[in-house]
């Protein structure tokens, strides 16, 4: 199912700025491959919003006034429907999809993640600018076993029965991410999912504070008061000391700007399933 959003009112040069892309705008691979690469390394994974009690709209106004006007981010729904009319847009067939993240989980998860699936040059190809750290940084090919070196990072898909397997790369072992079918989503699938995750008090989201961004070598990380720098070959971990300090972290290196006194209440100090 290719999702249209051509009614809606689109700002792209806008959101061109925002990801500092001013290259080639024809639907291509190339294309593809550099905004979705742009995208990553502009706009940070974030779930700010869902600490503070503000709702989380997946329609087209509200993620372009958040992501672009707003200079924040977000998380998969925010991010992946926004990236999605882009490049419809651009004239890109888009297909968008759910997953089970299988990333750190210890059980069965619902499918609480979207990915997309789009053409281009007659290829199939899986974006996914939402998933945090050790995602795609860049869109891979929908073919089994294909090794994509991605800078420091490597991924490949398997397929699993009638489902595929994201995985990537971690301590020298192939580990699954997510896994995911290719059965189209509609709107309201998300809607769902969004809600459970913004607003269940048992949703990772609305106990821990996690904020991602990488850069073609390193992950920067900050969930609740730890800030990770993640690297190919191992990490470092800091200890935020305090609320301001916490604020100075989210202006840089992650570009989220919030006022003096901004608190965001943090109920769990447990890791976080980047869903």
């Amino acid at each position: 199912m290719e999702t249209n959003h051509s009614e809606a009112p689109f700002d792209l040069v806008a959101y061109l700025a925002r990801i500092n892309y001013a290259g080639d705008l024809k639907p291509s691979h190339p294309v593809l491959r550099e905004l979705h690469l742009a995208h990553n390394l502009h706009i940070p994974f974030e779930n700010l919003d869902v600490l503070l009690g503000r709702p989380i709209n997946l329609d087209l106004e509200s993620l372009q006034a958040k992501l672009v006007m707003g200079r924040r981010g977000g998380y998969c729904f925010e991010q992946n429907r926004l990236f999605a009319a882009v490049l419809q847009r651009l004239g890109f067939s888009v297909t968008q999809l759910a997953a089970r993240v299988r990333h750190d989980a210890t059980r069965i998860l619902p499918k609480s993640h979207m990915l997309l699936k789009v053409e281009a040059e007659g290829t199939s190809w899986i974006a996914d600018v939402g998933f945090g750290t050790e995602g795609l940084l860049m869109p891979i090919p929908l073919k089994e076993g294909e090794i994509n070196r991605q800078f420091n990072w490597s991924y490949r898909l398997r397929r699993e029965g009638e489902a595929w397997v994201l995985q990537g790369i971690r301590q020298g072992d192939w580990m699954d991410i997510y896994v995911f079918t290719l059965e189209p989503q509609y709107p309201v699938d998300y809607e769902v999912a969004n809600y459970y995750i913004s607003t269940h008090p048992n949703s990772r989201f609305t106990q821990t504070l996690i904020v991602q961004l990488p850069t073609r070598d390193t992950w920067y990380l900050l969930r609740n008061h730890a800030f990770i720098v993640k690297l190919a070959l191992g990490e470092t971990t800091r200890t935020i000391a305090d609320d301001e300090e916490l604020l100075r972290v989210l202006a840089d290196p992650f570009g989220l700007h919030f006022p003096t006194g901004t608190r965001f209440p943090i109920k769990s100090q447990t890791s976080v399933i980047a869903l």
